[in-house]
C-alpha cells in the first residue's frame, strides 16, 4: 500500500487517500533470484569438495532448484511450502556448516503465513522438525547430526512471527484504506447533498419568483405598462442572481478547477429577499434583533432558511402575510417564519424536499428545527442554530 491522491470533482482537486500501488511484473521472481544467490556458496563448495558423496551434491543442487517454486508461492502457498520442504530437507539433513539450503524454505515459510495459509506453515514445520533429525541420523548415523535441523526448525518457527508481523501490518494497512475510502465516500455523498440542497434552494426560489412576476406582467401588461415593467425588471434582477448562485454551486466541478465565484448569501441579504417578495405582492414583514457576529456558515444557512420559507409561503400555501424575526435567546439564534398560509388547524403537514433540506441545515450545524401551526391558520417554521458554533467545536 502506498499513499497516493486522485481527483475527485466533487472536492474540487486532488483528495488524497491511500491506494494499492501496482505490482511490478517480475516483483514474484525477487525470492527466487536472492534464494538462489544465497545458496550458491553452498552448492560451490558441496561441488568443489572432492570427498563430498554424489548424493549429498545432488541433495544440494535439488534444493537450489527448489527456490525456482518460490515464484508460484502467491497463488499456492501452502502448497509450494512443503513442496520447498520436501525438496530442501535432503540437504539440510545430509550437509554442514551455513544452512544455505534452507534458504527457500525461509522464504516458503515466510510467504505462506504472510498469505494466510497458517495451517500449512505450522503442519509443515511440524513434519520438518520430526523428519529432517530423523533423516540425518538415519544418512549419517550421528546422533549429533540431528542438533542442526532442529535449530533449523526453532529458527523457522521464529520466521512465522516475522511472517505474522508482515501480515498484521498489511491488514493495518489494508483497514486504514478501507476506512479512508468510507471516509471519502461519506464526503462525496455529504457534498452531493450539499449541491443539492443548494440547487434546490436557487432554483426553488427563483423560478417562484420568476415565475409571479410573469403572472403580475401579463396581468399588468395592457392597464398598467409601468408594474409590468417593474415585473419585468425584477424577472431580470431574480435571473441574474439565480444564475450567479448556480455558478457558484457548480463552477468548481469545472476540469480546470477555477470558477468565478460570488460571496454566499448571507443574513445581510435577508432584506433584499424580503423586498422582492413584496414586489411580488406579499405582505412580508422583517425585524432583525441580532447583533453582529454570526458566523458565515451559521448566516448562510439562516438565509437559505427564510429563502426557502418565504418560497414555500408564497407558492405552496398560497399566504398573504409572512412575519419574520430574527433574535438571540440563551446561546441560540432563532429564526421565525410565520404565515397565514392555507394551512388548516389539525391538518397533517407533509415534509417535501425543501423542508427536509432547512431541517438539514439546521441539524449539520448542531441546531434544531420545528414546525407548528399559527394562531388563526397557517404555518410557523422555527430554526435554532448555536450561536457560536466554531467555539463549541
Amino acid at each position: 500500500m502506498a499513499w497516493s491522491s486522485r481527483i475527485d470533482p466533487l472536492a474540487g482537486g486532488r483528495v488524497p487517500g491511500w491506494a494499492a500501488p501496482e505490482r511490478p511484473r517480475g516483483s514474484r521472481w525477487f525470492p527466487v533470484v536472492v534464494a538462489a544467490l544465497i545458496q550458491v556458496p553452498g552448492v560451490l563448495i558441496a561441488l568443489g569438495d572432492g570427498a563430498a558423496h554424489p548424493l549429498t551434491a545432488a541433495a544440494v543442487a535439488v534444493a537450489l532448484l527448489s527456490s525456482a517454486l518460490l515464484a508460484f508461492g502467491r497463488p499456492h502457498p501452502g502448497a509450494v511450502l512443503v513442496a520447498v520442504a520436501v525438496l530442501c530437507a535432503p540437504a539440510i539433513a545430509l550437509t554442514s556448516g551455513p544452512p544455505f539450503a534452507a534458504v527457500p524454505l525461509a522464504f516458503a515459510v515466510v510467504g505462506a503465513v504472510v498469505r494466510g495459509a497458517r495451517v500449512w506453515a505450522w503442519w509443515t514445520l511440524a513434519g520438518f522438525a520430526v523428519a529432517a533429525p530423523l533423516a540425518a541420523f538415519l544418512l549419517t548415523e550421528r546422533p549429533t547430526a540431528m542438533i542442526r535441523p532442529l535449530i533449523l526448525a526453532l529458527i523457522l518457527c521464529l520466521l512465522v512471527g516475522v511472517g505474522e508481523a508482515v501480515r498484521n501490518r498489511r491488514e493495518r494497512y489494508r483497514e486504514i484504506s478501507r476506512a479512508i475510502a468510507a471516509r471519502r465516500e461519506a464526503a462525496a455523498e455529504a457534498e452531493r447533498l450539499r449541491i443539492a440542497r443548494e440547487l434546490h434552494d436557487v432554483l426553488a426560489h427563483s423560478l417562484s419568483q420568476i415565475s409571479v412576476q410573469a403572472g403580475v406582467g401579463l396581468h399588468l401588461f395592457d392597464s398598467r405598462p409601468d408594474k409590468a415593467r417593474e415585473s419585468l425588471e425584477a424577472i431580470k434582477t431574480t435571473s441574474g442572481q439565480a444564475l450567479e448562485e448556480v455558478r457558484g454551486v457548480l463552477g468548481f466541478l469545472r476540469s480546470d478547477g477555477y470558477a468565478e465565484r460570488s460571496p454566499e448569501p448571507d443574513l445581510s441579504r435577508i432584506p433584499v429577499l424580503v423586498e422582492t417578495y413584496r414586489r411580488a405582492g406579499l405582505d412580508v414583514t422583517y425585524e432583525n434583533a441580532l447583533g453582529e457576529g454570526a458566523s458565515a456558515a451559521t448566516g448562510h444557512a439562516l438565509y437559505r432558511i427564510a429563502q426557502e420559507s418565504l418560497t414555500n409561503a408564497g407558492r405552496h400555501a398560497q399566504a398573504h402575510i409572512v412575519r419574520i424575526r430574527l433574535a438571540e435567546e440563551g446561546g441560540w439564534y432563532v429564526l421565525t417564519i410565520a404565515d397565514d398560509g392555507r394551512n388548516r388547524a389539525g391538518e397533517p403537514l407533509i415534509e417535501g424536499k425543501g423542508m427536509l433540506g432547512m431541517r438539514e441545515r439546521a441539524e449539520l450545524l448542531g441546531g434544531r428545527f420545528a414546525t407548528r401551526e399559527t394562531p388563526g391558520g397557517g404555518l410557523t417554521v422555527e430554526a435554532r442554530l448555536p450561536a457560536r458554533p466554531a467555539e463549541a467545536a
